[in-house]
C-alpha cells in the first residue's frame, strides 16, 4: 500500500457510495459499491485475501470514490459507472444474445409471425421465449387453429395456406374487422396463458358438433385440441398458476459466483440460463449488481415477478427493478430457489477444475514470469515477428495478450514502407515507431512488456526507439530459438541475460504460445501478399488486361494455380474478348 493511499483511508467518510479503483496507468480497473465506504474500502488493504483479490490490490495504485445518499443511489450508480468504464475486474454482461418473441402484427390483414427485436409499431408481443424451439412449436399450433396470412405482401390469387384451412385468403376474399378481431383476441388469451380454456371451448364446440352428426367438423375440433396437448403439455406443470416469473438461486465458493436463472412461462419451466464470474465484494451486493445488470440487456423481459434466495435484499431488488420481488418462505416457490440454489452449487463445482487449470495457464502464468523477469506482472503483452523472402513483400505483425489470452481484435498487420531489401532491424525499428507513435496519440494503453522475436540485435533496436526517441518506460524481451525452430531462451535486462525458466513451467509455456501465435500471423499476412502479387505479375505483360480486369479475374479465380487450369472459354464467360482470352492462356503455360 503506497502511502497516497493510505492518506486517502484515513478521511473515508461513513456513507454509503462507489468506489473506482485505478492502476498505474490510471485506468479503473474495478467498481465496487459499499454501505459504508470506509470500512468496505479498508477491507481491500486489510486482512488476508484469496489470490483472485490479492491480483486486483496488487495493481491498485489509487482510488476515487463518489458519496450518495442511499444503498439504492450507490446500487443504480455502480451499475452504471461498469457500463461506461467496463473496469476488467467487474462483471460486464454482454449483450450477445436475443431470444425470440411471438408478434401479432397491427395491420389491417394481421399475421403471426416470430422475432428477436422488439419494436414500437404497435403490434403485440408475447414472450420471450429462451427456448427458440418452444417459440416455432407454439406458432405453428397457432397457424393451424387462426387462419391468419402467413405472405409478405398480399398475392394476386390464393396460396396453399387456403387449401389448407390456415388463411381467410385476404387477397381474394373481403374479410370482416369483426373476424379479425375475434381471432386475435383468443390469440392473445391463449399466449397470456389461457389456453385451457380455448381448450376446454373446443371441447364443447366438438362434443356439440358431433352431437348434430357433423363429424368432419367434429374430427377438426379434435385435432385441434390434440395438437395444444402435445405443444403445450408436453413438460409436467411447474405452478399452479399462470404467472410468468424468473426464478434466481447463487452460490459463492474460493472467490467465484455463480447465478442459474430459471424461466417460467406460463407455469412451465422452459430455460435456464447460467453465468459465473469472479467476484472481490459481499456476495448479496454482487448479486444485486448482476440482477440489475441482467435486466438492463434488451433481450432479457422483465416477467411479473421473480424470486430470488432468502439471503438477498428484496426491497433494494424492487427498487432496482420496479418489478414485484419475493424470498419465499415455504412451499412450491421455495422449493424451486432451492432447486437453482443447487443447480448453481453444482456448477460452480464442475467449473472449478477448468478454471483452476486455465488460471494456471494464464494468470497464475504472468504473475511467475514477472517475478522470473523482476518487473511488474506483464498482464498486457505484446508481441512483433518481421516477415519476408529475400527482402520481397516485407511485412511485419503484432499479436496482444492480455491476462495470458490472444485478444485477437486487437491484432494488427504492418507493410514495411521505408526499407528496401531484408534488413530485419530497420523493418523492426519501423513498425515499433509507428505502432507506439499510435499509442501515444490516440491514448492507447501501454503494453506490460514488449516481445520481439529475435535476440540481442532486435532488442537494443526496438529499445533505442522505445526509450531514447519515444521517452517510454516498456520493458523490452527477446525470444530466442534453437535450430529446430522452437522457443528456446527468454532474454532480457541490461545487460542481456538469459531468463532461467523451467520448460515445463506454464510461464514457458505462455512465452511458446505466443511467439508460435505471431509467427503463425505474421507468416499468413506474407502469403497473402505474395500470392496477390504473383497472381497480378503474371498478368503485367499481356495487352488488354488491367487493373479492373485484373481484379476480376483474382476474385472469380482466387489463385494463380486455379487460373491455369481454366479453358479460353471460362475466360470469355468473364467478359474477356476472344483473342485477349487466348492470349492470356497462352501467357500462363
Amino acid at each position: 500500500m503506497n502511502e497516497r493511499i493510505g492518506h486517502k483511508l484515513a478521511i473515508l467518510p461513513d456513507q454509503p457510495g462507489c468506489y473506482l479503483m485505478k492502476d498505474r496507468q490510471d485506468t479503473i480497473i474495478y467498481v465496487g459499491k459499499a454501505k459504508v465506504l470506509k470500512n468496505r474500502v479498508r477491507s481491500y488493504f486489510t486482512g488476508s485475501h484469496d489470490t483472485k483479490t490479492q491480483r486486483l490490490v496488487s495493481e491498485i495504485v489509487d482510488f476515487e470514490y463518489i458519496v450518495t445518499s442511499s444503498d439504492i443511489e450507490a446500487l443504480i450508480l455502480e451499475m452504471n459507472l461498469i457500463k461506461k468504464h467496463d473496469p476488467k475486474y467487474n462483471i460486464m454482461l454482454k449483450d450477445d444474445k436475443s431470444y425470440p418473441y411471438i408478434k401479432l402484427t397491427n395491420e389491417r390483414h394481421p399475421k403471426l409471425i416470430t422475432t428477436r427485436k422488439v419494436k414500437k409499431d404497435k403490434g403485440k408481443y408475447f414472450g420471450p421465449y429462451p427456448n427458440a424451439q418452444a417459440a416455432n412449436e407454439t406458432k405453428k399450433l397457432l397457424d393451424r387453429l387462426y387462419p391468419l396470412r402467413k405472405c409478405q405482401k398480399l398475392p394476386d390469387k390464393v396460396c396453399l395456406y387456403y387449401h389448407l384451412g390456415q388463411c381467410l385468403a385476404p387477397c381474394v376474399n373481403e374479410v370482416k374487422t369483426e373476424t379479425y378481431k375475434e381471432m386475435t383476441d383468443e390469440i392473445t388469451r391463449f399466449l397470456n396463458g389461457g389456453y385451457t380454456n380455448i381448450k376446454a371451448d373446443l371441447q364443447k364446440k366438438m362434443h356439440e358438433a358431433a352431437e348434430g352428426l357433423e363429424f368432419e367438423r367434429a374430427s377438426e375440433y379434435r385435432d385441434q385440441i390434440a395438437n395444444i396437448e402435445a405443444t403445450m403439455e408436453k413438460q409436467k406443470m411447474m405452478t399452479s398458476d399462470f404467472t410468468d416469473r424468473d426464478v434466481f438461486g447463487y452460490a459463492i465458493d474460493k472467490g467465484w459466483m455463480c447465478v442459474q436463472v430459471f424461466f417460467i412461462r406460463q407455469g412451465k419451466l422452459i430455460e435456464r440460463d447460467v453465468s459465473l464470474f469472479p467476484v472481490y465484494g459481499e456476495k448479496e451486493e454482487e448479486f444485486l449488481t448482476y440482477l440489475g445488470q441482467f435486466y438492463s440487456l434488451p433481450e432479457n423481459f422483465k416477467p411479473k415477478e421473480i424470486l430470488i434466495p432468502e439471503s438477498a435484499d428484496e426491497n433494494l431488488a424492487e427498487q432496482l427493478l420496479n418489478i414485484k420481488v419475493l424470498k419465499p418462505k415455504r412451499g412450491q416457490k421455495k422449493d424451486l430457489v432451492k432447486l437453482a440454489n443447487k443447480n448453481a452449487q453444482i456448477s460452480l463445482n464442475e467449473k472449478f477444475a477448468l478454471i483452476e487449470r486455465d488460471e494456471e495457464r494464464t494468470v497464475n502464468a504472468i504473475d511467475k514470469l514477472g517475478k522470473a523477469m523482476n518487473i511488474y506482472p506483464p498482464y498486457r503483452i505484446e508481441a512483433f515477428d518481421n516477415s519476408n523472402i529475400q527482402g520481397a513483400d516485407p511485412v511485419s505483425a503484432l499479436v496482444v495478450f492480455i491476462n495470458g489470452k490472444p485478444e485477437k481484435k486487437e491484432y494488427r498487420k504492418y507493410k514495411i514502407k521505408t526499407v528496401k531489401g531484408p534488413d530485419d532491424y530497420e523493418s523492426m525499428r519501423e513498425v515499433v515507431r509507428r505502432r507506439y507513435t499510435r499509442v501515444l496519440r490516440d491514448k492507447l494503453p501501454f503494453p506490460d512488456l514488449i516481445l520481439i522475436d529475435g535476440g540481442k540485435g532486435q532488442i537494443d533496436t526496438v529499445k533505442e526507439i522505445i526509450e531514447d526517441e519515444l521517452g517510454l518506460n516498456i520493458p523490452v524481451a527477446g525470444l530466442a530459438k534453437d535450430d529446430k525452430h522452437r522457443t528456446s531462451q527468454l532474454l532480457f535486462g541490461s545487460p542481456l541475460e538469459i531468463i532461467p525458466l523451467a520448460r515445463n513451467s506454464q510461464e514457458f509455456y505462455l512465452l511458446q504460445r505466443i511467439q508460435d501465435e505471431v509467427h503463425r500471423f505474421a507468416i499468413t499476412f506474407h502469403r497473402q501478399l505474395r500470392g496477390k502479387s504473383a497472381f497480378q505479375s503474371a498478368l503485367d505483360d499481356i495487352e488488354g488486361i488491367g487493373p479492373v480486369r485484373k481484379k476480376k479475374l483474382l476474385r472469380h479465380f482466387g489463385s494463380l494455380k486455379k487460373m491455369k487450369e481454366a479453358s479460353v472459354e471460362e475466360f470469355t464467360e468473364l467478359g474477356l474478348p476472344i483473342k485477349i482470352a487466348e492470349a492470356l492462356k497462352e501467357n500462363l503455360e
